[in-house]
């Protein structure tokens, strides 16, 4: 977390070069924010749903991205079944 707070790289970068989620680093650097009394920026936190967010909205949301997901889904055995017939012919 040191190296992100201190340094001119990404964290995104950062996490690629030690072979870390990014998302563990944002949290963190959050963790770290909240426990200093550091303000963190709006802008860069995610958007969390309020307990307003009525079950039709919600099942429209989660209906939409359970679509994205199957997509990537489909596309991963596409390339997956790709892949496998490549190394079984060589």
């Amino acid at each position: 977390m040191q190296l992100a707070l201190s340094n001119e790289k990404s964290v995104l970068k950062i996490g690629a070069d030690l072979g870390m989620n990014s998302k563990t680093i944002h949290n963190w650097i959050r963790e770290h924010k909240l426990a200093n009394n550091i303000k963190i920026d709006a802008r860069r936190t995610t958007k969390k749903f309020t307990a307003k967010e009525t079950i039709e909205d919600e099942n429209i949301r989660l209906r939409a991205e359970n679509k994205i997901l199957k997509q990537g889904r489909d596309i991963l055995k596409e390339a997956a079944a790709y892949f496998a017939k490549d190394i079984c012919v060589s």
